[in-house]
C-alpha cells in the first residue's frame, strides 16, 4: 500500500487539486455547501496519505519531521471540521514537495547531460583486421579501436596511428580542438571532430576518466556541507519545539485552530531545501566548466581562503621543460650524452623527460644499481663508472670537484632562470644541461585577478633553485617564492601556515604534491584528466587551465553566499508568519501555507540562478 501511494504521489496531487477546484465550483457557482465539504474532505484525506506515510516513517526512527507536524495539524483540522483549510494545506504541501524534487532533478542537469554524452558503441578492430561495431560493455583492455570523424572516443587509451582533432569539452569544459597523433592520450566521451585515428584501450567503463567524473559529481552533489548538516540537525530539534509551542499556545488560549496553524506555518521547509539546491546547482555548474568539486564540504573553505600556494612546474609553468643548451667540459661529447641518457631513462621527472625528448635517438647503455636521491637527482653505474646526474646539492654531497670556471657558469645560467642538470663521473663535473620551462601566458593575469579577489598571500613552492623561483615569482607578481623545497618541505610549510590560522589552498599536479594537497584546507589539482589528480585533491581543474582557479573561487563564494541568502529567506518567513499569527489577526492557515510554500519556491529559484552562472564573468 505504501509503495503504491508513493508511486502515485503526483497523481494524488493532481486529483487533490481537481477536488479542491470542484469544491470551489460547488460553493460559488452551484451554492452547494454540502458538496463543497465533501470535495474538500476527500481532497484532504487522499492528499494526507503520502504525508502521513512519511510521518510514520519518521516516527519509527524517532524523528519529529515536518511531515509529522503537518499530519498532526491536518488530522486536528479534520476533527474540528475545517475541511477547506486541511485540503488546501495538504495540497500545497505535496505540491511543494513536487517542486522540490523537480528542482533537484533539474539542478542535476550536469550529471544528466554527462550521462547522455557517454559513448554507447565502438568500432573494434579484430585480430584479422575486420571492423566490428560492438557495445561499450563488450570492450576489453588492450582492444584496438577505430574512431572516425564525428565519433566519440569510447575508452581511455593511446593513439597508435592516425591524426585527428579532438573536442575534449566533456572532460575539460573547453571546446577548443586539440590535435591528437601517435602516442597521445585520448579520453572516453571526447569527440573526434576531424580525422581518423586508431587507439588501444587502456581503461574501459567506470574506470575511464569520464566515468570517474560522473561518479565524482554524483558523490559531490549527494554529499552534505557543514551548513547542511547543521540545518538538518537543527530541524531535528526545531520541529519538536514547534510542536511544544503549539501545545503551550493551546493550553493558554484554548484555541485549537491557532495551535494547528502554528504547526503548519512553523515547518522549516524552505530552510531544509534551500542549502541542498544551492550546493547541487553550483557543483553542477562547475562540472559543466571542467571544475570538479569533490565534496560540497570544500565550497565554504574555498570561498574563505586567504592563502594560495602554487607548485611551479605544470601549474605556473607549462609543465613541458625543454633542453635549451648543453655545456660540455670534456671532448667526449657523444659519450657524455650516452651516459646522461642512460641514467635519466631511469627517471620520470619532468626534467629527465626533457633530456630524453632531446636525446631520445642517441645511443645509451644499461644503468645498474640505480639510486634516486629525492629532490636532488640520480646516481647509477654505467660502464662500471659511478655516474651522478642532478643538482648542485647532489654534487656537493658526492664531493664532486667543481672548478671556478664551472662555478661561474653555474651562477651565470642560474641568473638567467635556467634549471640546470649537472652530470659527473670519475669525480669530475663533465657537463651542464640547461633546461627551461615557459611560464603560462595566463599566469600573470590569474595572479592579478586573485589579488583583486582579496587573497593576500600568493606563494610559490618549488624544488627548483631559488634564483629561478625568484625570477618567476617577480615576473607574475607572486607575494613570495621558495626554491629547493622537497615534497615533505612543501607539506610542512602548508601545515605551518594552517597552524598560524590561515585558510590555505594548495595547487599542484596531484602526483609528488599529494602530501600538500591532502594537508591544505583545499587541495586543487591541475588535472589534465589523470587518475592521481582526481584522487588526491578536493577540486580538480580538468584541463589544467590556471585561469579556472579564479572562476572556481568566484563560484564557491557565489554558492556560499547563495546558501546564506536561502537560510535568511527561510528563517525570516517562518518568524514573520509566526509573529503575524500570534500578534495580528490577518493571517489564517491557508494564506499562511501559501506564503510558506511561496518561500520554498523563492529559495529554489534563488538556488537555480547558480546553474546559469556566467563562466566568463565568474558571476
Amino acid at each position: 500500500m505504501t509503495r503504491f501511494i508513493f508511486k502515485n504521489k503526483n497523481r494524488i496531487m493532481v486529483l487533490s487539486g481537481i477536488l479542491i477546484a470542484s469544491a470551489l465550483v460547488s460553493l460559488h457557482i452551484f451554492d452547494n455547501a454540502y458538496l463543497k465539504d465533501v470535495f474538500f474532505l476527500i481532497a484532504s484525506i487522499i492528499a494526507l496519505l503520502p504525508i502521513l506515510m512519511q510521518a510514520i516513517g519518521s516516527i519509527k526512527i524517532k524523528v519529529i519531521s515536518i511531515d509529522v507536524l503537518v499530519s498532526i495539524a491536518v488530522i486536528a483540522a479534520l476533527i474540528i471540521k475545517n475541511y477547506e483549510e486541511s485540503a488546501i494545506v495538504t495540497f500545497l504541501f505535496i505540491f511543494g514537495s513536487y517542486l522540490e524534487q523537480k528542482t533537484l532533478n533539474h539542478t542535476r542537469s550536469a550529471i544528466k547531460s554527462l550521462i547522455e554524452m557517454s559513448p554507447k558503441k565502438a568500432i573494434r578492430i579484430n585480430d584479422n583486421g575486420d571492423h566490428e561495431e560492438v557495445d561499450i560493455d563488450d570492450l576489453d583492455v588492450g582492444d584496438n579501436i577505430l574512431v572516425k570523424t564525428g565519433a566519440q572516443v569510447p575508452v581511455d587509451g593511446k593513439v597508435i596511428s592516425g591524426v585527428g582533432y579532438m573536442n575534449e569539452a566533456s572532460i575539460t569544459g573547453e571546446s577548443m580542438l586539440v590535435k591528437k597523433e601517435k602516442g597521445d592520450e585520448v579520453f572516453s566521451g571526447t569527440i573526434l571532430e576531424n580525422g581518423t585515428i586508431r587507439i588501444v584501450a587502456e581503461k574501459i567503463g567506470e574506470d575511464t576518466t569520464f566515468g570517474k567524473i560522473i561518479e565524482l559529481v554524483e558523490e559531490a552533489q549527494d554529499s552534505k556541507s557543514a551548513t547542511e548538516k547543521f540545518i538538518n540537525s537543527f530541524s531535528k530539534y526545531y520541529t519538536p519545539l514547534v510542536l511544544l509551542l503549539a501545545i503551550v499556545v493551546y493550553i493558554i488560549t484554548k484555541n485549537i485552530e491557532l495551535a494547528i496553524t502554528i504547526l503548519v506555518l512553523g515547518c522549516p521547509g524552505a530552510l531544509v531545501i534551500g542549502v541542498p539546491v544551492s550546493n547541487v546547482a553550483g557543483i553542477g555548474n562547475g562540472a559543466k566548466n571542467g571544475i570538479l568539486f569533490k565534496t560540497s564540504e570544500v565550497i565554504k573553505d574555498f570561498s574563505k581562503i586567504d592563502t594560495v600556494i602554487f607548485d611551479k612546474t605544470g601549474t605556473i609553468t607549462k609543465g613541458h621543460p625543454q633542453v635549451i643548451d648543453h655545456i660540455f667540459y670534456t671532448d667526449e661529447k657523444s659519450e657524455n650524452i650516452s651516459m646522461v641518457l642512460s641514467v635519466e631513462r631511469e627517471s620520470d621527472h619532468p626534467l629527465a623527460k626533457a633530456i630524453i625528448e632531446k636525446y631520445g635517438g642517441h645511443d645509451y647503455y644499461e644503468a645498474k644499481d640505480t639510486q634516486v636521491v629525492e629532490g636532488k637527482g640520480i646516481i647509477a653505474r654505467v660502464l662500471d663508472k659511478k655516474v651522478i646526474v642532478g643538482n648542485l646539492s647532489l654534487m656537493e654531497k658526492e664531493n664532486i670537484e667543481i672548478s671556478q670556471r664551472q662555478k661561474n657558469d653555474i651562477d651565470k645560467y642560474l641568473n638567467q632562470a635556467y634549471s640546470i642538470i649537472l652530470m659527473a663521473y670519475d669525480n669530475e663535473l663533465q657537463s651542464l644541461i640547461l633546461i627551461r620551462d615557459k611560464i603560462k601566458d595566463e599566469a600573470k593575469a590569474t595572479i592579478e585577478a586573485l589579488k583583486n579577489e582579496g587573497i593576500k598571500n600568493l606563494i610559490m613552492l618549488s624544488g627548483d633553485n631559488q634564483k629561478t623561483v625568484d625570477i618567476v615569482s617577480e615576473e607574475i607578481g607572486l607575494t613570495k617564492g621558495y626554491g629547493g623545497f622537497l615534497p615533505q618541505d612543501k607539506a610542512q610549510y602548508v601545515k605551518k601556515l594552517i597552524d598560524q590560522g590561515h585558510t590555505v589552498a594548495f595547487i599542484g599536479d596531484g602526483i609528488n604534491d599529494s602530501p600538500s594537497l591532502s594537508l591544505a584546507n583545499v587541495g586543487i589539482s591541475m588535472g589534465n584528466g589523470t587518475d592521481i589528480a582526481i584522487e588526491t585533491s578536493d577540486i580538480v581543474l580538468m584541463n589544467s587551465d590556471i585561469r579556472k582557479i579564479q572562476y572556481a573561487h568566484k563560484l564557491s563564494k557565489k554558492i556560499h553566499s547563495n546558501m546564506i541568502q536561502n537560510i535568511f529567506i527561510a528563517v525570516f518567513v517562518v518568524f514573520f508568519l509566526l509573529y503575524s499569527l500570534l500578534f495580528n489577526d490577518w493571517l489564517n492557515m491557508s494564506l499562511g501555507m501559501l506564503i510558506h510554500e511561496a518561500s520554498i519556491f523563492v529559495v529554489i529559484l534563488n538556488g537555480m540562478r547558480l546553474i546559469r552562472n556566467n563562466k566568463n564573468k565568474g558571476e
